[in-house]
């Protein structure tokens, strides 16, 4: 009896210890999304501020005197504060894959604790490739639309275009025909979505080939468990 006691103290403490790991991953997560979207908000509503200000001054300037330098500028901006806020949301996004991987970690460990409770999670308790897109996913595969509506291909469309626009005002404002100051822009947008797109690539997969999962998708708590024993 004093045995089984001591037994089930421990592993109610192991079982707290991990909760609490997991409850500090979940509240960081939420912080970090909101923190990204917040960003995300600034950088649209500045974009939309800067586009009717250039609007306003030219109906001021009738695209006259100052009214291409100011524009210049205003797009410029525009694009510096749309760089740095792509490469928040790709940070982010590479965080938020820490926390997942973290989390099914810590499920793993609380199926090793009590193997009865891993057939009803849903989320994966493997932190391998497999076990992350499971949890970011777990009723279906994930698809060609979870990117093309994500927030950060949402962030890289809109600065690919504030991009060409500035790189095809700058062209044009020096003194070229307006169909090579289109196609400056529009050679400029496609080279930031194109770089961008394989930026996020390479942080994914430098992600992956530093980490070294403890579980794999195919093994069962039994065989993590034995696993575990064998190092030890």
């Amino acid at each position: 009896m004093t045995a089984r006691a001591e037994s089930d103290a421990a592993l109610a403490r192991r079982a707290q210890i991990l909760a609490t790991e997991h409850w500090g991953l979940l509240a960081a997560r939420g912080t970090a999304q909101s923190e990204v979207l917040t960003r995300i908000t600034i950088y649209l509503t500045l974009v939309s501020a800067g586009l009717v200000t250039i609007g306003l001054l030219s109906q001021a300037t009738r695209f006259g005197g100052w009214f291409a330098g100011a524009a210049l500028a205003i797009l410029g901006f525009l694009a510096l504060v749309g760089l740095m806020t792509l490469t928040r949301v790709f940070n982010v996004a590479e965080e938020d894959l820490m926390y997942v991987v973290a989390m099914n970690r810590l499920r793993g460990a609380y199926a090793d604790l009590d193997p009865a409770v891993e057939r009803y999670f849903l989320s994966a308790v493997a932190d391998d490739l497999p076990g992350m897109e499971r949890t970011y996913s777990f009723l279906r595969r994930r698809s060609f639309s979870h990117l093309f509506g994500s927030s950060a291909m949402l962030i890289i469309v809109v600065n690919a275009c504030v991009v060409g626009l500035f790189v095809g005002g700058c062209v044009a404002t020096g003194g070229a025909d307006i169909g090579w100051a289109i196609a400056a822009g529009v050679l400029m947008g496609v080279i930031v979505v194109v770089g961008f797109a394989l930026y996020g690539q390479w942080t994914f997969q430098t992600a992956w080939r530093n980490h070294r999962p403890l579980r794999r998708t195919t093994e069962t708590a039994s065989d993590a468990a034995a696993a575990v024993d064998t190092a030890l």
